[in-house]
């Protein structure tokens, strides 16, 4: 345990994710489909657990090389066009899949890149129940 270091790109990847859905908050989008009520609240519940439980276990590693790697940040930057093709009105099946799997892909190939073993399972769960949420809600 003594080992186990506070990991900033852990936090970092977490902060960065979480911009294009503080906008969304305040700025909607045309064609908003994804302000309408859940249809698996149980499921979201769950979701949520998990993903809080990956982002506190990413935000601490035994590695010492703990920066973002390459494919992390491709899938960052994916997600992020796949906000702004939502924002320009694009609401079809291949954005609204980005936007559900592409942020847990760069948590889990972060998750992997650093080896932390213990994020990963909450990173598969998270991951399942996001696409989930997205294919059953919106798709």
């Amino acid at each position: 345990m003594k080992n186990i270091k506070f990991n900033i790109y852990g936090l970092l990847l977490f902060i960065f994710i979480m911009i294009p859905n503080f906008i969304w908050f305040v700025v909607k989008a045309p064609n908003d489909i994804l302000r309408s009520e859940s249809i698996t609240p149980t499921m979201d519940l769950i979701a949520r657990v998990f993903q809080v439980i990956m982002v506190i276990c990413l935000c601490f590693s035994k590695n010492k090389n703990n920066k973002i790697g390459i494919s992390s940040i491709v899938s960052l930057i994916l997600y992020f066009v796949c906000w702004v093709l939502y924002y320009f009105g694009m609401v079809n099946n291949i954005v609204i899949i980005g936007l559900f799997l592409l942020p847990c892909l760069s948590f889990l190939i972060y998750a992997i890149k650093i080896k932390n073993w213990i994020a990963i399972i909450p990173a598969i769960v998270f991951t399942l129940l996001h696409l989930l949420y997205g294919v059953i809600n919106f798709i």
